[in-house]
């Protein structure tokens, strides 16, 4: 035979043929050079690959060929594609060189014996082929046959075959595990598979998917067993992503792989990121004292945790529960710690070092002499409005702006008048704000307080009872002041004073699951002759006291429930009903599925209310998740034609629940964004006075520009309801941050609004939560670089929102007081250092924006764009912070709050420039 290579094709002559082979025509425009290029040349080296690797098939393929020199053939060419496949930049020569041999290997590979010693080898070589040349399944098909071969032979890791035949395995594995689960088949010889391949992953810095696996194949919970006694390289990458993963998951998945990450993070000494992981879980007293028993040993870092529990208001007595390992000065500090004790006096140092100590005045907030060139003035000449209701707005902006720095100039100087230039109402709310004032520094606090609660005046009286429960807001005291000054007006006969005390009780004991609480607050609301109002505050501060379903939840759920079936359809039509709703709503924040029940019941209910129930229920139960199903029912109830005249509350509280259950979640803020555009163009009015509200929950403390516009917009819509919600919700998505846009913004709001009464109460509102705490406080729930949702502060914003939905009758009445329900989400937006002893430690830090490092290689940086500074300072809700220098080593994994640093005993001060000259 004579081979004649031909450039446009290979054609075998034989040599008796008489006509010589017909050579193609060339196309008349192509040149030499690229008839040169029409087909790659393989090299000498190439040559002799290929013709090794297809001698060798056809060796194998050969009818007499001996066990023995078919073994030799697949060692050959199974060491080739091993060579070839460590890494898949580019397909490797092997396997383009076998690609037209392959069904000759298969068909070798089904001939032969399972006794056939060459079996074995050849699956394995046939199942690595498959992943480039085979059907689909056929990778995984086959390695499940060489398994069972293998039981009986030594075992051949999958790793032998480079990552991207392990890549292609696994992916075949996840279909395979989802058809036998829905087929109800065993999948017992997939799983050690599935073990290798996750302990090659991590070897391998894949932890992702790792955990992605695991994840399909239900099995995260054998990822401890597979790390027992092995140290893990990368556990905060791993754990990460396991935190993250976990929010796309349902109960009781979601649980599994959150108690993964916390077990590896305690295995690995880091009990404060175990207790953070722990808390997400809902973790009761039991677990948050055993983190505390194995760390003893670092009594530093048992204040760190007590920190992280004192921040999240989380009821752990340090005294009663923790073990003599712990001696009693440390479980008396760690008390303290936990209590908030030291709190009030870190936040005025911060304004100390920040140099706004210095009382502010409303007028300092309104800056009237810009407003009156501020923005058009409709009507022409500025007109002053009703003096009682604008010396009330003044009142909260006064105690909002001052909030925590026990000083300013209306109310807590000598000789103060203020307070009797409000009027009836207005003089509660004047004498509550003095709480605010002096908020959580508790004994001062209430040697300012305790001449008015001895007051003739009936409504300062009731003030100065709410101003103690503002007071001791998050703060733990010995004396328990709350409980004792406010038990007996709850139980008595004056409806104010039970109003303000009840309400009082509730921001007090918020997340506290105080049995003693819960039983007043119970008392209240099955007394027959209450009226609705106090009904509705005293639910409200029930669901306040056992957030997310603290112990004794269940009882005060049915109480609530008991209530909405047996009150009168005249009562459930009072606004406040819809606390009482709000209320039973909070019991099962961040519970899920466990609200099912609930829900059920109140299906029961026959007024309109149950509804609305229903949806607050649903809602908080799938709060922070990013649910999308859950987000869907709610669009779907927006979705419904409601005939004019019939109440469709129910919806307002879905709108707002699309907000509530993305809140925190970037994808799914965003997509809601765009829903609401929607039902802002196209749905019912009631639903269209929710959207502001929806758009501020969805953006609480961010100032961000976006949102801020819309609200602009929104603020001067031609329905009044559109309009007054818009201006409360700029000041909730601003609240603390002292916004120079959103400032200039109300300024014309004050001036375009000018003849409006409850439009300018609004604006009045909306600046004092703008310049909250001098622009110190925030009232984000989000805390633990976006871990944990404070179920007090939710609540607190929710009941504002609430409000809301039925201003008139609620913040533009009688019971504007609610809005003091907002102290219980106030918290200082700092970052202080402190040393062991608890003592001001300046440290370098550097502050700047985050950056999501989740499944991202190598030490990806968390921040970017950052500025250095010197602690303490202010982080906005967006802003991570780290330590600028390796002089000082960090307790917590997060830099939020309060922080304990250590010196760094291998830190070397530098030398300066001067003397390397």
């Amino acid at each position: 035979m004579l081979v004649i290579l031909i450039r446009m094709g290979s054609i075998i002559l034989d040599e008796n043929d008489s006509e010589p082979p017909k050579t193609p025509a060339k196309p008349e425009n192509k040149s030499k050079k690229d008839e040169k290029n029409d087909e790659p040349q393989l090299s000498e080296e190439d040559k002799l690959l290929q013709s090794t690797l297809h001698d060798s098939v056809d060796i194998l393929c050969a009818p007499d060929t001996k066990t023995d020199i078919a073994g030799r053939a697949i060692a050959t060419i199974s060491n080739e594609v091993k060579s070839s496949t460590g890494s898949m930049t580019s397909v490797p020569k092997p396997l383009k060189f076998l690609k037209p041999k392959y069904e000759d290997l298969l068909t070798f590979y089904n001939k032969i014996t399972d006794e056939d010693p060459n079996k074995i080898n050849a699956g394995r070589l046939v199942s690595a082929l498959s992943m480039t040349m085979g059907e689909e399944g056929s990778v995984l098909s086959i390695r499940l046959e060489v398994q069972k071969l293998e039981k009986k032979k030594e075992h051949e890791a999958l790793s032998t075959w480079g990552h991207e035949y392990v890549r292609s395995l696994t992916g075949s594995v996840g279909v395979e595990w989802g058809k036998r689960i829905e087929d109800a088949k065993p999948t017992d010889d997939l799983t050690p598979l599935v073990e290798e391949m996750v302990e090659y992953y991590l070897s391998k810095s894949g932890e992702s998917a790792a955990v992605d696996l695991l994840v399909e194949t239900g099995g995260v919970g054998s990822l401890e067993k597979m790390l027992e006694g092995k140290k893990v390289d990368n556990v905060n990458r791993l754990t990460l992503y396991l935190i993250k993963t976990s929010d796309y998951i349902d109960d009781p998945e979601r649980s599994e792989i959150l108690g993964t990450a916390e077990r590896l993070f305690e295995k690995e000494g880091l009990y404060n990121d175990s207790l953070r992981v722990a808390l997400k879980r809902g973790a009761g007293e039991e677990r948050v004292k055993e983190l505390f028993e194995k760390a003893a040993e670092d009594t530093t870092l048992c204040k760190q945790m007590a920190c992280l529990l004192g921040r999240e208001r989380y009821n752990f007595d340090a005294e009663d529960v923790l073990s003599d390992k712990f001696d009693d000065d440390l479980k008396e500090t760690l008390n303290n710690l936990i209590g908030n004790e030291n709190k009030s006096e870190f936040f005025l140092n911060l304004g100390r070092d920040l140099d706004v100590v210095e009382a502010k005045t409303p007028e300092d907030i309104y800056k009237s002499h810009l407003s009156e060139t501020a923005g058009f003035k409709r009507g022409g000449e500025k007109v002053q409005v009703d003096s009682a209701r604008g010396n009330l707005a003044s009142t909260f902006v006064n105690g909002l702006v001052n909030a925590g720095f026990c000083s300013d100039k209306l109310l807590t100087v000598e000789d103060a008048d203020w307070l009797y230039k409000n009027k009836e109402h207005g003089m509660l709310s004047a004498t509550a704000s003095i709480g605010s004032i002096m908020m959580w520094n508790v004994e001062e606090g209430l040697t300012t307080i305790d001449k008015y609660l001895y007051s003739n005046e009936e409504m300062v009286k009731a003030g100065a009872c709410l101003g103690v429960g503002i007071l001791c807001s998050g703060v733990r005291n010995e004396a328990d002041p709350a409980m004792a000054l406010l038990q007996e007006h709850c139980e008595g006969s004056n409806g104010v004073m039970r109003n303000a005390s009840v309400e009082g009780l509730g921001i007090a004991y918020a997340g506290s699951g105080r049995e003693e609480v819960g039983d007043i607050l119970k008392a209240v609301i099955e007394d027959e002759k209450a009226e609705m109002t106090l009904v509705g505050l005293a639910g409200l501060s029930l669901g306040h006291v056992f957030v997310k379903g603290l112990e004794g939840a269940e009882e005060a759920g049915a109480c609530i429930v008991q209530k909405l079936m047996e009150a009168s359809d005249n009562d459930l039509d009072n606004a406040h009903a819809k606390l009482l709703c709000l209320g039973l709503g909070l019991l099962f924040l961040g519970k899920g599925a466990q609200a099912d029940a609930m829900i059920e019941a109140c299906k029961t209910i026959e007024h309109k209310i149950g509804k609305f129930a229903i949806n607050t229920i649903s809602s908080c139960a799938y709060a922070g998740s990013g649910n999308v199903l859950k987000v869907q029912e709610m669009l779907h109830e927006c979705a419904e034609h409601i005939e004019e005249g019939e109440n469709a509350a129910h919806q307002a509280v879905a709108a707002i629940g699309v907000a509530l259950i993305t809140m925190g979640e970037e994808v799914g803020s965003e997509m809601a964004l765009r829903a609401f555009d929607h039902l802002l163009h196209y749905c019912e009015l009631p639903i269209k006075r929710a959207v502001p509200l929806a758009l501020a929950l969805s953006n609480v403390s961010t100032a961000d520009y976006t949102i801020i516009d819309q609200l602009s917009r929104l603020s001067h819509h031609e329905d009044e309801q559109i309009s007054q919600n818009a201006i409360i919700g700029l000041g909730i998505v601003s609240a603390g941050t002292n916004n120079s846009r959103v400032a200039g913004l109300l300024r014309g709001l004050s001036d375009f609004y000018n003849k409006e009464a409850g439009h300018m109460f609004c604006v009045r509102v909306a600046q004092g939560f703008l310049h909250m705490g001098k622009g110190l406080i925030g009232i984000n729930p989000w805390h633990s670089d976006g871990l944990l949702m404070n179920g007090p502060a939710v609540g607190g914003i929710l009941a504002v929102i609430y409000s809301c939905i039925d201003m008139k009758a609620t913040l533009l009445d009688k019971t504007h007081y609610i809005l003091f329900y907002l102290t219980s989400a106030m918290n200082p937006r700092m970052l202080v250092t402190v040393d062991e002893e608890m003592e001001w430690k300046p440290t370098t830090v550097r502050v700047g924006q985050k950056v999501d490092t989740v499944g991202a290689p190598g030490k990806p940086k968390t921040i970017t764009g950052f500025q250095t500074h010197t602690s303490p300072v202010l982080l906005s809700v967006k802003e991570r912070a780290e330590l600028g220098t390796e002089e000082f080593l960090q307790v917590s994994s997060v830099l939020e709050g309060t922080v304990i640093v250590k010196k760094n005993p291998d830190w070397e001060q530098p030398e300066p420039e001067e003397k390397k000259k």
